[in-house]
C-alpha cells in the first residue's frame, strides 16, 4: 500500500494525469487488464481479508441490536447510547489514512496482525466492563484498531488483484463476506441479548483470534519503506475537528443551538478541520495529496458513500430504537425484522463485479441511491404508530438490501478505479474515511433531530412514530442529495452534448 503521496512514492505519471474524469466515471480503466490465475495462495490470502470483514460487519450489527439493553442495564440515553456506535466510526474513520501511510512505513502485515490484536483485545473489554463511559472508550479504542486493519486489508486486495475483473470479483466476494456477517450479527445479536448484551461484545474475540493466526500464516511478510515520515499534525487536526464536530452537534439540542458554547464549539472544529487542509498544503508526507480530489469522479465516489453510508447506519439506529422502544419488539424480533437487508446484500453482491463490468460504476451508484432513497420515503409515508410489517417495513427493508448491495462495491470500484498501485493505499483509505465521518456526522444529526424536545430518560417521548420523522426526512435527504451528485455528470452530458 502506497498512501504517501509526495514524489518519493508517486510513480512518474499520476493519477490526475493518467485518468480523466470521465473515464473514470464510467468504470473505465487506464489500460485493459487480463483476467488473472487464482491460485490456491490468493484464495487464502482473500479469506483472511474477507474474515476481517465479516468481523466488522457481525460487530456493528451485534451492537446495533443490543443498544435498549445496553441503555436500560446502564441508564444510558439515546444520545448516549449513539456515542457507542459514533465513538467506533469516528476512531476509525479519524485514523483510517495514518492508518494506512503507518503500515507503507512499518510493513501491511506487522501492522495488520498488531492492530488486529488491540481489536481483540478491545473486544473483550467492552464485554466486561459496567460503565457507560468506559464501554464508549473500549469502541473508541476498537475504532482505531479498525483504522489500522482496513486500509491495510484494502490495500493489499487491490494491490493483490488487477483492476479488471479480477479485482470486481475480490471486491464482490468482500462484499459478501461483510454482508455475511451483518446479517450474522443481526441473528446472533438477538439471540445473545436475550442471554446478556455482554456477549455481542464478546464474541468477535474469537473471530479475531482466528484472524490473527490465519494471517500471521498466509499473509506474506513485506519490506517496511526506506524514507517516510507521518502527518502527526495533520491527524491531531483531523480527528479532533471531527470530534468535536460531532459532539458540539450531539450537545447542541440540550444546550441550545445559538449558545455561545456551541457556537464556540462549531467555530473551533471549522478552525481544526481548516488547518487540517493548510497543513496537508505544507508538510513534506501529507496524509492526503489534496491533488486527489480534482479528479471528479473520486469525489462523487466519496460522497457517495457518505450518502450510503450516513443514511443507512443512521435508518439502522432509529429502527433499532422505534421497533424495541416504541413498539416492545424483541430484540430477536427486530434482527429477524431487519434480516432481509442483510439477505439480500449477501447473496446480491456476488452478482454486482458482473454488472460493474456490463454497465460501469456511475450507473450502479445511481441505481443503488434510487433505491435507498425509495426506501426511506416508503417508510417515511407508510410508517405509523403501529405499523403493519409486510406493507410499511418489509418494502423498505428489500429497497435498502439491494441499494447497499449495489451501491458499495460499485463505489469502491469507482474510487480506486484507473488508480496507480503507489496510491492504492490512499484512494482507498479516502473512501474509507469519507463513509466512517459521512456515517458519524449524519448520525449525530440524526440524534440530535430525534431527541430534540424530548425530556424522557431514553431521549425517546411516548408519542411514537412521529418522534422519527424529522430524522427520517433527513436520512431521506441525504440519500437524495448523494442521488443528485451522482447524476448530475450525465446531466451534464444530456444538456451539453458537445
Amino acid at each position: 500500500m502506497r498512501i504517501d503521496c509526495t514524489c518519493i512514492y508517486i510513480l512518474p505519471v499520476t493519477i490526475s494525469d493518467a485518468t480523466p474524469d470521465l473515464a473514470i466515471s464510467s468504470g473505465a480503466t487506464t489500460a485493459p487488464s487480463t483476467d488473472q490465475a487464482w491460485t490456491p495462495r490468493l484464495w487464502g490470502v482473500l479469506a483472511v481479508l474477507c474474515l476481517v470483514m465479516f468481523l466488522d460487519g457481525l460487530d456493528v450489527s451485534m451492537v446495533g441490536v443490543a443498544l435498549p439493553s445496553i441503555g436500560t442495564e446502564l441508564g444510558l440515553s439515546t444520545t448516549s447510547l449513539q456515542w457507542i456506535i459514533n465513538g467506533y466510526v469516528l476512531g476509525f474513520g479519524g485514523l483510517l489514512l495514518l492508518g494506512g501511510r503507518t503500515a507503507d512505513l512499518l510493513g501491511r502485515r506487522r501492522v495488520f496482525l498488531i492492530a488486529l490484536t488491540v481489536f481483540a483485545i478491545a473486544s473483550l473489554v467492552g464485554g466486561l466492563v459496567d460503565n457507560g463511559t468506559l464501554l464508549i472508550a473500549s469502541r473508541f479504542v476498537k475504532g482505531l484498531a479498525a483504522a489500522f486493519t482496513a486500509p491495510t486489508a484494502m490495500s493489499i486486495l487491490t494491490t493483490t488483484f488487477k483492476e479488471g475483473p479480477a479485482r470486481n470479483r475480490a471486491l464482490s466476494i468482500f462484499s459478501v463476506f461483510g454482508a455475511s456477517g451483518y446479517s450474522s450479527g443481526l441473528i446472533l445479536g438477538g439471540l445473545l441479548t436475550s442471554a446478556g448484551w455482554r456477549w455481542t461484545f464478546l464474541m468477535p474475540v474469537p473471530f479475531a483470534v482466528l484472524a490473527l493466526v490465519a494471517g500471521a500464516a498466509l499473509i506474506p511478510r513485506d519490506r517496511a519503506a526506506d524514507t517516510g515520515g507521518h502527518d502527526i499534525v495533520g491527524a491531531a487536526t483531523l480527528v479532533s475537528g471531527m470530534l468535536l464536530a460531532v459532539y458540539t452537534v450531539v450537545s447542541a439540542p440540550a444546550r441550545g443551538w445559538a449558545d455561545p458554547l456551541t457556537l464556540g464549539s462549531f467555530a473551533l472544529a471549522t478552525a481544526l478541520l481548516a488547518s487540517f487542509f493548510v497543513v496537508e498544503n505544507r508538510v513534506a508526507h501529507p496524509l492526503v495529496r489534496l491533488s486527489i480530489l480534482r479528479v471528479g469522479s473520486i469525489v462523487r465516489a466519496n460522497l457517495s458513500i457518505v450518502a450510503l453510508f450516513g443514511s443507512y447506519l443512521s435508518f439502522q439506529f432509529m429502527m433499532t430504537i422505534f421497533l424495541q422502544s416504541v413498539l416492545g419488539w424483541s430484540p430477536l424480533e427486530m434482527a429477524l425484522g431487519l434480516l432481509p437487508a442483510g439477505i439480500i446484500v449477501a447473496f446480491g453482491s456476488p452478482f454486482v463485479g458482473r454488472l460493474i463490468d456490463a454497465f460501469g460504476t456511475a450507473r450502479m451508484i445511481i441505481a443503488a441511491l434510487t433505491s435507498l432513497s425509495l426506501g426511506y420515503l416508503w417508510f417515511l409515508f407508510a410508517g405509523s404508530d403501529q405499523p403493519n410489517y409486510t406493507i410499511a417495513i418489509l418494502p423498505s427493508v428489500v429497497l435498502l438490501g439491494v441499494g447497499f448491495a449495489l451501491g458499495f462495491t460499485s463505489i469502491m470500484a469507482q474510487a480506486t478505479s484507473g488508480v496507480d498501485d503507489s496510491e492504492q493505499g490512499l484512494a482507498s483509505g479516502l473512501v474509507q474515511t469519507s463513509a466512517q465521518v459521512g456515517a458519524a456526522l449524519v448520525l449525530a444529526l440524526t440524534t440530535a433531530l430525534v431527541t430534540a424536545g424530548s425530556h424522557t430518560a431514553t431521549g425517546i417521548s411516548d408519542a411514537g412514530f412521529h418522534q422519527f420523522h424529522s430524522g427520517l426526512v433527513l436520512v431521506t435527504g441525504v440519500a437524495l442529495l448523494g442521488l443528485l451528485i451522482t447524476v448530475s455528470p450525465l446531466l451534464r452530458r444530456v444538456l451539453n452534448p458537445a
